[in-house]
Protein backbone atom coordinates (compact mmCIF):
# COMPACT_ATOMS: atom_id res chain seq x y z
CA UNK A 1 0.00 0.00 0.00
CA UNK A 2 1.32 3.10 -1.19
CA UNK A 3 1.92 5.56 1.50
CA UNK A 4 3.05 8.67 0.21
CA UNK A 5 6.22 9.92 -2.17
CA UNK A 6 9.54 11.41 -1.18
CA UNK A 7 13.32 11.88 -2.71
CA UNK A 8 15.60 8.97 -3.06
CA UNK A 9 18.64 10.89 -1.52
CA UNK A 10 20.14 14.07 -1.73
CA UNK A 11 20.93 16.28 -4.19
CA UNK A 12 22.91 19.51 -5.35
CA UNK A 13 21.92 21.46 -8.63
CA UNK A 14 22.60 24.58 -9.47
CA UNK A 15 21.60 27.11 -12.18
CA UNK A 16 22.90 30.84 -13.66
CA UNK A 17 19.95 32.95 -13.82
CA UNK A 18 20.49 36.32 -15.36
CA UNK A 19 24.11 36.54 -13.59
CA UNK A 20 22.81 35.39 -10.38
CA UNK A 21 23.75 31.75 -9.12
CA UNK A 22 20.89 29.56 -8.05
CA UNK A 23 22.44 26.47 -5.96
CA UNK A 24 19.55 23.99 -4.63
CA UNK A 25 20.50 21.09 -1.93
CA UNK A 26 17.74 18.16 -1.17
CA UNK A 27 18.07 16.04 2.27
CA UNK A 28 15.47 13.38 2.62
CA UNK A 29 14.72 14.23 6.29
CA UNK A 30 12.18 12.48 8.60
CA UNK A 31 11.62 15.19 11.45
CA UNK A 32 11.95 18.84 11.90
CA UNK A 33 15.29 18.19 13.80
CA UNK A 34 16.65 16.47 10.81
CA UNK A 35 15.56 19.62 8.22
CA UNK A 36 16.85 22.45 10.41
CA UNK A 37 20.32 20.71 11.25
CA UNK A 38 20.33 20.37 6.97
CA UNK A 39 19.46 23.75 6.93
CA UNK A 40 22.31 24.98 9.37
CA UNK A 41 25.26 22.99 7.44
CA UNK A 42 23.92 24.34 4.42
CA UNK A 43 23.83 28.14 6.06
CA UNK A 44 26.98 27.67 7.25
CA UNK A 45 28.73 26.15 3.90
CA UNK A 46 27.10 29.36 2.36
CA UNK A 47 27.40 31.99 4.70
CA UNK A 48 28.28 34.65 2.07
CA UNK A 49 25.28 34.19 -0.09
CA UNK A 50 23.00 36.82 -0.46
CA UNK A 51 19.87 34.36 0.49
CA UNK A 52 19.64 30.51 1.83
CA UNK A 53 15.74 30.15 1.19
CA UNK A 54 14.24 26.91 3.08
CA UNK A 55 11.80 24.91 3.02
CA UNK A 56 10.31 21.44 4.62
CA UNK A 57 7.52 19.09 4.29
CA UNK A 58 7.07 16.46 6.77
CA UNK A 59 4.86 13.58 7.73
CA UNK A 60 3.25 10.73 5.98
CA UNK A 61 1.12 13.08 5.24
CA UNK A 62 2.62 16.07 5.05
CA UNK A 63 1.56 17.38 7.98
CA UNK A 64 4.18 19.58 8.78
CA UNK A 65 4.76 22.03 6.01
CA UNK A 66 7.40 25.49 6.47
CA UNK A 67 9.05 27.78 4.30
CA UNK A 68 10.61 31.41 4.63
CA UNK A 69 12.06 33.58 1.95
CA UNK A 70 14.97 34.70 4.06
CA UNK A 71 14.70 38.27 3.22
CA UNK A 72 13.78 38.05 -0.47
CA UNK A 73 10.42 39.85 -1.82
CA UNK A 74 7.51 38.31 0.20
CA UNK A 75 5.96 35.22 -1.32
CA UNK A 76 8.72 34.62 -3.90
CA UNK A 77 11.06 32.33 -2.95
CA UNK A 78 9.96 29.63 0.32
CA UNK A 79 6.25 29.66 -0.03
CA UNK A 80 6.79 28.49 -4.10
CA UNK A 81 8.83 26.01 -3.23
CA UNK A 82 6.81 24.52 -0.63
CA UNK A 83 3.56 24.76 -3.17
CA UNK A 84 5.79 22.58 -5.43
CA UNK A 85 6.14 20.18 -3.31
CA UNK A 86 2.78 19.99 -1.99
CA UNK A 87 1.40 19.71 -5.29
CA UNK A 88 3.70 16.88 -6.06
CA UNK A 89 2.93 15.34 -3.14
CA UNK A 90 6.33 14.81 -2.43
CA UNK A 91 6.86 14.69 1.70
CA UNK A 92 9.87 13.51 4.30
CA UNK A 93 12.09 16.83 2.41
CA UNK A 94 14.05 19.35 3.30
CA UNK A 95 14.89 21.86 0.79
CA UNK A 96 17.41 24.49 0.31
CA UNK A 97 18.24 27.17 -2.10
CA UNK A 98 20.57 29.62 -1.83
CA UNK A 99 21.00 32.71 -4.31
CA UNK A 100 24.14 34.85 -5.05
CA UNK A 101 23.22 37.60 -6.14
CA UNK A 102 24.63 38.93 -9.76
CA UNK A 103 23.31 42.18 -10.02
CA UNK A 104 20.28 42.28 -11.97
CA UNK A 105 16.93 42.17 -10.29
CA UNK A 106 14.57 39.41 -11.44
CA UNK A 107 10.88 40.82 -10.17
CA UNK A 108 8.54 38.95 -8.27
CA UNK A 109 7.62 36.78 -11.54
CA UNK A 110 11.48 35.98 -12.09
CA UNK A 111 11.90 35.12 -8.54
CA UNK A 112 9.10 32.93 -8.23
CA UNK A 113 10.27 30.85 -11.18
CA UNK A 114 13.85 30.92 -10.72
CA UNK A 115 13.57 29.43 -7.26
CA UNK A 116 11.03 26.55 -8.40
CA UNK A 117 13.04 25.95 -11.58
CA UNK A 118 15.78 25.38 -9.30
CA UNK A 119 14.06 23.08 -7.32
CA UNK A 120 12.59 21.12 -9.99
CA UNK A 121 16.50 20.14 -11.04
CA UNK A 122 17.24 19.13 -7.62
CA UNK A 123 14.12 17.05 -7.26
CA UNK A 124 14.15 15.45 -10.67
CA UNK A 125 18.58 14.60 -9.48
CA UNK A 126 17.65 13.23 -6.15
CA UNK A 127 14.41 10.57 -8.14
CA UNK A 128 11.61 10.47 -6.30
CA UNK A 129 10.08 7.05 -4.90
CA UNK A 130 7.32 6.05 -3.22
CA UNK A 131 7.27 4.56 0.29
CA UNK A 132 4.79 2.04 0.64
CA UNK A 133 3.74 -0.87 3.81
CA UNK A 134 5.25 -3.85 3.09
CA UNK A 135 4.19 -7.31 5.31
CA UNK A 136 7.17 -9.96 5.92
CA UNK A 137 5.56 -12.91 6.10
CA UNK A 138 7.23 -15.93 8.10
CA UNK A 139 6.85 -19.39 7.09
CA UNK A 140 8.14 -22.95 7.20
CA UNK A 141 7.26 -25.34 4.44
CA UNK A 142 9.04 -28.33 3.08
CA UNK A 143 11.96 -29.23 1.15
CA UNK A 144 10.09 -30.14 -2.31
CA UNK A 145 7.58 -27.53 -1.75
CA UNK A 146 10.55 -25.08 -1.47
CA UNK A 147 11.71 -25.62 -4.86
CA UNK A 148 8.10 -24.92 -6.40
CA UNK A 149 7.10 -21.87 -4.54
CA UNK A 150 10.28 -19.83 -5.41
CA UNK A 151 8.99 -20.43 -9.37
CA UNK A 152 5.59 -18.83 -8.75
CA UNK A 153 6.03 -16.18 -5.97
CA UNK A 154 7.15 -13.21 -8.54
CA UNK A 155 3.60 -14.04 -10.23
CA UNK A 156 2.32 -13.26 -6.90
CA UNK A 157 4.21 -9.94 -6.39
CA UNK A 158 6.26 -11.77 -3.54
CA UNK A 159 9.46 -12.55 -2.96
CA UNK A 160 11.78 -14.57 -0.70
CA UNK A 161 14.15 -12.08 1.27
CA UNK A 162 15.78 -14.95 3.44
CA UNK A 163 15.50 -18.68 3.83
CA UNK A 164 17.05 -21.17 6.47
CA UNK A 165 17.51 -24.98 5.87
CA UNK A 166 16.67 -27.15 8.77
CA UNK A 167 15.01 -30.02 8.80
CA UNK A 168 11.72 -27.52 6.59
CA UNK A 169 12.76 -24.24 5.24
CA UNK A 170 11.71 -21.36 7.21
CA UNK A 171 11.28 -18.27 4.47
CA UNK A 172 10.62 -14.78 4.91
CA UNK A 173 8.36 -14.04 2.42
CA UNK A 174 8.13 -10.19 1.36
CA UNK A 175 4.70 -8.75 -0.38
CA UNK A 176 2.51 -5.29 0.11
CA UNK A 177 0.36 -5.44 3.21
CA UNK A 178 -2.42 -5.20 0.68
CA UNK A 179 -2.00 -9.06 -0.13
CA UNK A 180 -0.78 -10.41 2.62
CA UNK A 181 -4.34 -12.33 3.15
CA UNK A 182 -4.25 -13.36 -0.64
CA UNK A 183 -0.32 -14.65 -0.45
CA UNK A 184 -1.62 -16.74 2.65
CA UNK A 185 -3.98 -18.61 0.67
CA UNK A 186 -2.40 -19.26 -2.27
CA UNK A 187 0.50 -20.99 -0.31
CA UNK A 188 -2.15 -22.78 2.21
CA UNK A 189 -3.34 -23.88 -1.77
CA UNK A 190 -0.50 -24.38 -3.11
CA UNK A 191 1.41 -26.45 -0.75
CA UNK A 192 -2.40 -28.49 0.52
CA UNK A 193 -1.79 -27.10 3.32
CA UNK A 194 1.48 -28.53 4.07
CA UNK A 195 2.47 -25.16 5.53
CA UNK A 196 3.19 -23.54 8.85
CA UNK A 197 2.44 -19.84 8.93
CA UNK A 198 4.46 -18.39 11.71
CA UNK A 199 3.25 -14.77 11.78
CA UNK A 200 4.14 -11.42 9.84
CA UNK A 201 5.42 -7.89 10.69
CA UNK A 202 5.13 -4.87 8.58
CA UNK A 203 7.45 -2.45 7.66
CA UNK A 204 8.13 0.57 5.43
CA UNK A 205 10.12 0.29 2.36
CA UNK A 206 11.12 2.62 -0.61
CA UNK A 207 9.30 1.84 -3.55
CA UNK A 208 9.86 2.64 -7.63
CA UNK A 209 6.98 4.91 -8.37
CA UNK A 210 5.85 3.68 -12.05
Amino acid sequence: MLLYKTVNGESSVQQIIKKSKFIANIYPAQSREEAEDFFALIRKEHRLATHNVPAMVIGDKLQLQWASDDGEPQGTSGPPILQLLVSEGITNVAVMVTRYFGGIKLGTGGLVRAYTSTTKLALEEAGICGVAEMAILYADITYSDHSKIITVLPEWDAEIISESFTDKVRLEIKTDINDLEILKTRLINFTSNDIVLLGHETRNEKVQLF
